[in-house]
């Protein structure tokens, strides 16, 4: 020690070290605090991988704006788009798995990418635990104001006779507007030429042009140009109608079975998330969803309100896992 300077007594270097004890004590309670507390003490952070606007992001903000006002916490949206939701699918992956930051993933998240890339940042399989299935987005199968075909029926004649001439456009190599597309021409024995697009805004904007004849896209992006007259609507993907389009029939309704699909949101925590906060993020998923007017508010999105356990929606995305990888291979439809 330098001389220089005066040793502290005896007394003042134990009160120090008792303060530093103390110290420790207080930061490792602090460190372990959060876990008996009740879930959630602070903010909550729901992740949607997707740029603001979209079909997803509504339904997560709706979600968001309902759970801040039952749990009396803030619940705030993330949007952290690209490469089809891949760059914020992996930030929750690699998150801490306490409940507070979550994924609202979709179809094409948790279903269509692990056939889709050949690479994934994560695991599929093992990076997240399903909470609950949020709401079912189905399609609309719409055409050219311009295109002869009135009907389904109609549209189906005229692409048997025409084999490749009709151009179905989609938002994306890969995407589920795309496979579903091909799912319907296979239910239907159709060939069809496919054009793909970066973003659905500029294949709606063709499509009304009549620069392509026929797209599926969400409820929610179509609906108000199919009631203004600018697209005509032939049928919904969905197995039931649409309240938001009550006069267009399912496509089994249409005379072409086995072509049901679209897309869906649904909530999931990081894979380690403690059982007891999955299972009160379900229970409070259903019981905001359960409220008539964000039932209501969802139907007006051209959302079906659903609302289910973590088991519904794992089996959901193994399901749709299978279906879509299926028409992948078949097509031999992928990215790098």
């Amino acid at each position: 020690m330098n001389p220089a300077i005066p040793r502290p007594p005896a007394s003042a270097r134990r009160l120090c070290a008792l303060a530093l004890l103390l110290a420790g004590a207080t930061l490792a309670q602090a460190q372990t605090a959060p876990a008996g507390e009740p879930y959630p003490s602070r903010t909550v952070t729901i992740v949607v991988p997707f740029p603001a606007g979209g079909g997803t992001d509504l339904g997560a903000r709706l979600l968001a704006q309902k759970l801040a006002q039952k749990w009396g916490q803030g619940v705030v949206v993330d949007n952290r788009g690209g490469a089809a939701g891949l760059v914020g699918a992996d930030t929750v992956a690699k998150a801490r798995p306490d409940g507070y930051t979550l994924l609202i993933g979709n179809v094409g998240t948790q279903s269509i990418n692990p056939s889709l890339y050949k690479k994934m940042p994560y695991d599929p399989d093992r990076a997240f635990a399903p909470v609950s299935l949020v709401a079912d987005l189905p399609f609309v199968m719409m055409v050219s104001p311009t295109l002869p075909a009135k009907s389904v029926k109609e549209f189906v004649a005229l692409a048997k006779a025409t084999p490749d001439k009709l151009m179905f456009a989609s938002s994306g190599s890969g995407g589920s507007p795309h496979l579903t597309g091909e799912i319907f021409a296979a239910a239907a024995g159709v060939r069809m030429t496919h054009v793909p697009y970066k973003g659905g805004t500029p294949a709606m904007t063709d499509l009304m042009g009549g620069h392509v004849d026929v797209l599926f896209a969400s409820i929610l992006e179509s609906a108000s140009y199919i009631k203004a007259g600018k697209l005509r609507g032939l049928a919904v993907t969905g197995s039931t109608r649409s309240p938001t389009l009550p006069d267009l029939p399912t496509l089994a309704e249409a005379g072409v079975p086995h072509a049901v699909s679209g897309s869906w949101i649904g909530l999931l925590a990081p894979a380690g998330t403690p059982q007891a906060v999955i299972d009160k993020l379900a229970a409070d998923v259903k019981s905001v969803l359960a409220v008539e007017a964000t039932r209501q508010t969802l139907v007006e999105q051209g959302a079906v309100p659903r609302g289910t356990g973590p088991d519904e929606l794992k089996a959901l995305i193994e399901a749709d896992r299978a279906r879509y990888g299926r028409v992948i291979r078949d097509k031999n439809i992928g990215v790098e």
